[in-house]
């Protein structure tokens, strides 16, 4: 089991033994929590009453955050044409196709999120055993796949991220920066959260989010009551 550092400890000395009842609070302690030399990201861990194993509680889906990430995203895109065209105008990149893939196949992965017009999963298909085990292959759900790709590139370049549960039904996601303002964060915390409940499975049953966290890359989690996240 991993050791913390006194830091870390003493930091986590500071907290209250039960939950912040206030987002805007328990966000404050998180970023008063980022010590670190660099600008720590602050991510959210929301634990959902959800079985991952079936396919039909999987939640998954993509959310615009209003201040983006903080952090700069590189997105390539796999199309053909004017809509290559209009993904490099959009941003993005790395632009191609068949050539792209065969890039990628050749070990190159310099890049966040990919996003591929439908006409060109056929090519990107191939590359599912590279792409998926990396969580970057491209998916309708999240939006990824899409013949409107222009502004799939603007989106997740402003600060779209992708989401979805892990094995244990825990979604990890990050809603900004130490750097931020405590209402830039509550603003993409609350819009993630939003998108969260909206994507609830109609297979979900009982209490639907059992636990959220906030933390910084360095710092400990900060608890919050589930049923004021949404409030």
């Amino acid at each position: 089991m991993p050791k913390h550092g006194k830091r870390y400890v003493d930091a986590k000395k500071s907290l209250p033994t039960e939950p912040y009842e206030d987002v805007r609070e328990a966000l404050a302690k998180v970023k008063e929590l980022a010590r670190a030399k660099f600008d720590e990201t602050i991510e959210v861990a929301v634990r959902l009453g959800v079985d991952p194993r079936h396919a039909d509680q999987m939640v998954r889906g993509a959310v615009a955050l209003p201040h983006g990430t903080g952090k700069p995203v590189r997105v390539i895109a796999f199309a053909k044409g004017e809509k290559a065209k209009e993904a490099q105008a959009a941003g993005a990149d790395e632009v191609g196709a068949e050539e792209l893939a065969k890039k990628i196949e050749d070990g190159w992965l310099e890049f966040d999120v990919a996003v591929a017009t439908p006409d060109m999963m056929g090519t990107v298909g191939k590359l599912g055993r590279i792409l998926g085990p990396r969580g970057l292959m491209p998916n309708p759900k999240s939006g990824t796949v899409t013949f409107d790709i222009g502004q799939a590139v603007k989106e997740i370049k402003a600060g779209k991220i992708e989401y979805r549960t892990d094995r244990a039904g825990i979604v990890h996601a990050p809603i900004g920066k130490a750097s931020f303002t405590v209402e830039q964060l509550e603003e993409n915390f609350r819009a993630l959260m939003e998108a969260l409940v909206r994507a609830k499975p109609a297979a979900a049953k009982g209490q639907y989010i059992r636990s959220v966290a906030v933390s910084s890359t360095m710092g400990p989690a900060v608890r919050i009551v589930p049923s004021r996240v949404t409030a």
